[in-house]
């Protein structure tokens, strides 16, 4: 079972050896067979659910408010590096109109160690006048409403409206485009093709909860340069030309 605590944002001690899937977990999930392009998604979701049961925004957060700050952040950072900044940040700024009134140089201070520090000063205090001036302080509900605030595009509304609101939603991060791309469940670089080509693949009700667990797999298994397919729990589906053997 994959876990992570909300308050540390660290991974418990067993996932520093082996992140996401213990071996035993792995093993009982894979399935027999050669692997081929256009494996049914349903038999990706079923092995993903029974080997994620648990799979948490790994984004320390506290309200829909801290999690779309968060979640701006994280913009070419680890949740890790923004999860050591956030503490700090919500301590000095505690709600959207404290940070709308924030001095520019003062925030890119606070968050300067998770990069593009003066676009993200610059977004943060956008969306938090949006959020006070036009949502009376409430974070909206909605794709469009959320889309209209500063900084935010459909990734980080799609996170909010998941996460913070149970909404069904498909997050596309570099993660999830990778191994979407990988499992041929899309064959485009654009994150909105592929948030559609994932709609189109999964029912409604497991957006969120697929898209997460791919987010994760990606983060931990499917990696970038050097995939872990000896951990891979869909190796046996996968028909990337570039997975290593076993």
């Amino acid at each position: 079972m994959y876990q992570v605590s909300l308050r540390t944002g660290k991974r418990p001690l067993h996932l520093a050896h082996d992140p996401l899937h213990n071996r035993s977990t792995a093993m009982k999930a894979r399935i027999s067979g050669t692997a081929q392009a256009g494996t049914a998604p349903s038999t990706i979701a079923k092995i993903l659910l029974r080997s994620m049961t648990v799979a948490p925004v790994e984004l320390v957060h506290r309200s829909p408010w801290e999690l779309l700050v968060a979640t701006i952040l994280s913009a070419q950072c680890t949740d890790q590096r923004v999860n050591q900044v956030t503490p700090a940040l919500f301590k000095r700024y505690r709600t959207p109109y404290e940070m709308a009134q924030a001095e520019s140089a003062e925030l890119e201070t606070l968050i300067k160690s998770t990069g593009f520090y003066k676009n993200k000063a610059k977004h943060l205090i956008g969306c938090a006048r949006a959020v006070t001036e036009r949502f009376h302080g409430d974070i909206p509900a909605t794709m469009d409403a959320l889309t209209s605030i500063p900084g935010v595009g459909r990734k980080t509304a799609n996170v909010i409206l998941g996460a913070a609101f149970g909404q069904p939603a498909v997050v596309v991060d570099t993660h999830v485009k990778r191994v979407a791309n990988r499992l041929d469940l899309a064959d485009s670089d654009d994150p909105e093709q592929i948030e559609r080509d994932l709609q189109h693949a999964f029912p409604k009700r497991q957006w969120t909860a697929v898209s997460q667990r791919l987010l994760l797999h990606g983060r931990y298994v499917c990696l970038a340069r050097r995939p872990r397919c000896e951990d891979c729990v869909l190796y046996d589906l996968c028909g990337w030309k570039g997975k290593h053997d076993r």
